[in-house]
């Protein structure tokens, strides 16, 4: 599968032995790790992948991807799906960034990215949650063009839905 591109991103659909270093923290000699990469939230998405590649095969599509900044090619985070969309077309979205790069909008430009990647393959919503601390994380997902769809004592849901899946129109719409 290729990489996803936005302007200042490159969003890379983790392979299976990817996840593995990730989650071992251990950088094989050609990728290039910013320093603080991985997180515990990267090293967490990538053990959720790995298991849902155990159990269904390999998820490449709907799996995680690393977050590097063009520029340099350094990975400065992660972000992904929980797993496939479900029987509605419904999927589950997560992402972080190292905190050096935090507030500089990479965040809802990745997330952006996958937004439009996720209705171009059918999906006709995507959900996510941020913590009610959690300000900025609240705020990139209604950058991106998420919507507030409920509270819980913990945490803030939003999600984005589509009735079609045209992939040419702007994921706010």
């Amino acid at each position: 599968m290729d990489d996803l591109v936005t302007t200042r991103l490159v969003l890379h659909p983790m392979t299976i032995s990817e996840a593995e270093r990730v989650v071992a923290g251990e950088s094989d000699g050609g990728a290039r790790w910013a320093p603080g990469y991985p997180t515990d939230g990267d090293v967490s998405g990538a053990r959720r992948f790995l298991g849902t590649c155990a159990t269904t095969g390999d998820s490449r599509l709907f799996g995680n991807y690393e977050i590097r900044r063009r520029e340099d090619g350094q990975a400065i985070g992660g972000l992904g799906f929980h797993g496939p969309a479900d029987e509605n077309g419904s999927v589950t979205i997560g992402y972080g960034l190292i905190p050096s790069v935090r507030g500089k909008g990479y965040a809802s430009e990745a997330l952006r990215g996958l937004l439009l990647f996720a209705r171009a393959h059918g999906v006709t919503c995507v959900k996510g949650d941020a913590d009610h601390d959690n300000i900025a994380s609240q705020h990139v997902m209604m950058a991106a063009g998420m919507r507030p769809a409920g509270e819980d004592k913990r945490v803030r849901y939003f999600e984005i839905a589509w009735t079609d899946t045209t992939a040419d129109t702007d994921p706010r719409s």
